[in-house]
């Protein structure tokens, strides 16, 4: 807002103020910038101590209307208003703030201070378990990765006091008894404001109640807050949407979120670019992408992250007698089918598809990429089966684009890798659960039975088959990526490029904090730091988690290393031109297989069936051709072109590393 050196009124500047319906009961109380003109102060009644900047430009406003900045039709108390700000018609009072340059605030009922507030910062949220336990205190840049630690690192809980400490000195010192309405900020036809904070260029308009929260907008990434809105005990980030009357109650919504049409929600935290229209959610952990945009769609007690939740998509915690203790975790990347259903507590493996509705506790945590399906009051697991679906591949393109935020600061960090060592131990356990089932009841068994649900025995081996081509996939990547690093010119070239530079991922497991991937003992490392008081704030662990976040491709090698060996049976340290030889025709044959799998599954949505309403009018030629017209011809669409440029260019490095390798097995061959 700047600095400005004050003076007092002068007494024709009193009069003239007078003259235009102001009125003071102590004019000494009145304090104004050195080039200072009363012109444009109307009607305004003044309590307290005011300071006032320079009014003398004009603002355009929405429909090209201009009007000059000014005081008018007003009662401002214990203000300070900076230069070129519009305040016109509040028809209450606006009380202990600090108002930037070229601020609007027009046809706004209330804006007050009352007491010292933190804005928010510290208010606790009941995520996940209805009844607490897991409360996280919000605050301006929180993370969903501090959230996920504090919500659910329960066990360890001098850690959580510790961050919970610096959450509680931080509140305490942002909190302040003036609030602020940061430069450029415009609230237009606004009903009641009280102990909000809003950043720069926020733009409010309609809004009917806003209560106890900070508006963290940026000149950058503005945010938006419209018609109808309701907010109480809130934190707002960056880039969000709140509009359309939709209502939050002690929630925090991170950057880039779309909160909109009548959507409701209450003790719940969403985080970078997640939407929510029409429905309902209740005590949700939201990690970034998750979608819900359907009226009759619930979010209850749960932990999302990447989720697209259909219409009629429910989940229930009330199968209890002691309270609604129960809670579900949904992994990355799931879709819920319209209607289904899922009894906590359960948990979901990544990338996975629930349909149906589901009155056992499921758990296919080890079963990623899989469909989860009601048959017959059953629940019927197919395990891996998205591995070979487009739609997965066309999520995985569409996140990184869709990510809407524009803050230089951003606050949570995605890894969206579809294949990573999260996914891929996930996989060589599924792989193995596999195994056993098929070795305890036969090979010819019709089904099998996983903890109450049901695998058919061709999903049991088609399982199986595609687990070990995306594991040789993943690891023929990691490998090659090793190889490219640098120009090999012989074994011990070989062998070096393929060391490990730390041990930290070797050996460990991995997790999703609700967006990054990384090794727990990497994150095991720093919450000891912080237990220890080696990290004494939240800005250190910050940056130990971006730090982590971006070692992200040195701790995969790590892991990816031991699983080689194991995998392929022969030490790296060991490793020849034909060791990577191999590795590389096993990655090569999983990379073209799975491509066409996808392949043939984006036929499917050109075939006969798909064009029925195509063409309504016409014979068959009419539907072909109106099909074509409206969603492209199967050869030329950009995703099946993506799967045929894919498959050449990884045959393409499959035969360059080859050659190589062949290369310096030659040259090996003559020196020896």
């Amino acid at each position: 807002m700047g600095k400005h050196n004050y003076r007092k009124l002068a007494n024709e500047e009193i009069g003239r103020l007078i003259m235009q319906g102001c009125y003071c009961e102590d004019w000494n109380l009145i304090e104004v910038v050195i080039d200072f003109l009363p012109d444009n102060i109307k009607n305004t009644h003044f309590s307290g101590y005011n300071y006032l900047g320079r009014f003398d430009e004009e603002i355009t406003l929405f429909g090209g209307v201009r009007m000059k900045t000014g005081i008018l039709n007003a009662h401002i108390h214990n203000c300070t208003i900076g230069n070129n700000a519009l305040i016109s018609n509040v028809k209450s009072y606006i009380a202990n703030y600090r108002i930037g340059e070229r601020v609007v605030i027009h046809n706004l009922n209330q804006l007050a201070v009352e007491n010292k507030s933190s804005f928010g910062n510290g208010l606790r949220i009941k995520v996940i378990n209805e009844s607490g336990g897991r409360e996280i205190p919000i605050y301006d840049y929180l993370s969903s990765h501090v959230a996920y630690i504090l919500a659910l690192y329960r066990d360890r809980v001098k850690l959580v006091e510790v961050i919970e400490k610096f959450v509680a000195e931080y509140a305490d010192f942002v909190s302040d008894t003036i609030g602020v309405i940061s430069n450029g900020v415009r609230i237009i036809n606004c009903g009641i404001m009280r102990n909000v904070k809003v950043g720069p260029y926020a733009l409010l308009e309609g809004v009917s109640k806003i209560v106890n929260g900070t508006i963290n907008s940026s000149a950058s990434d503005p945010v938006e807050i419209g018609q109808g809105v309701i907010l109480e005990n809130f934190i707002v980030c960056s880039g969000s949407r709140i509009t359309d009357s939709t209502l939050i109650s002690n929630c925090f919504v991170g950057q880039g979120c779309i909160l909109d049409k009548h959507y409701s929600a209450v003790e719940s935290v969403f985080f970078a670019n997640c939407q929510g229209l029409h429905g309902e959610a209740c005590s949700i952990f939201a990690g970034p992408y998750t979608v819900s945009h359907h009226k009759s769609t619930l979010l209850i007690s749960g932990l999302f992250s990447f989720l697209n939740a259909g219409s009629g998509s429910n989940q229930s915690n009330h199968l209890y007698k002691l309270g609604p203790i129960h809670q579900g975790i949904v992994e990355r990347g799931t879709k819920t089918a319209s209607d289904s259903y899922l009894l906590w507590p359960s948990r979901i493996g990544a990338f996975s598809l629930v349909m149906g509705r589901h009155y056992r506790h499921s758990d296919t945590t080890d079963f990623p990429f899989s469909y989860l399906i009601e048959d017959k009051d059953e629940s019927l697991l197919i395990p891996a089966i998205n591995l070979q679906s487009i739609g997965i591949i066309r999520d995985s393109q569409k996140w990184p684009k869709r990510d809407r935020r524009k803050d230089s600061h951003i606050l949570d960090l995605i890894n969206f890798n579809l294949l990573s060592p999260y996914t891929i131990q996930k996989m060589i356990k599924g792989r193995k659960i596999l195994f056993e089932l098929k070795n305890a009841s036969g090979e010819s068994s019709p089904f099998y039975t996983y903890r109450g649900m049901v695998i058919k025995n061709s999903a049991l081996h088609r399982g199986i088959s595609l687990y070990e081509k995306a594991i040789w996939k993943f690891l023929g990547n990691s490998m090659i990526s090793r190889i490219q690093r640098i120009k090999i010119k012989s074994v011990q070239d070989i062998q070096d490029a393929l060391q490990k530079d730390t041990p930290l991922g070797s050996g460990s497991q991995w997790l999703d904090l609700t967006g990054m991937i990384c090794p727990s003992n990497a994150i095991s490392h720093l919450l000891d730091s912080i237990e220890n008081g080696e990290v004494q704030s939240l800005e250190e662990i910050n940056s130990a988690i971006r730090s982590i976040h971006e070692n992200y491709y040195t701790y995969e090698w790590s892991w990816a290393f031991d699983v080689i060996e194991t995998f392929y049976g022969t030490a790296i340290a060991n490793f020849t031109p034909n060791d990577v030889i191999a590795i590389t025709r096993k990655w090569m044959s999983a990379v073209q297989d799975i491509d066409q799998l996808l392949y043939n599954d984006a036929r499917k949505e050109f075939s006969l069936i798909k064009q029925t309403g195509f063409g309504v009018d016409g014979d068959r030629a009419t539907q072909q051709l109106d099909f074509d017209k409206v969603r492209g011809e199967f050869e030329t669409h950009a995703e099946v072109s993506s799967i045929r440029d894919h498959m050449l260019k990884k045959e393409a490095l499959g035969k360059e590393v080859i050659t190589r390798m062949e290369q310096i097995a030659l040259l090996e061959s003559i020196i020896n």
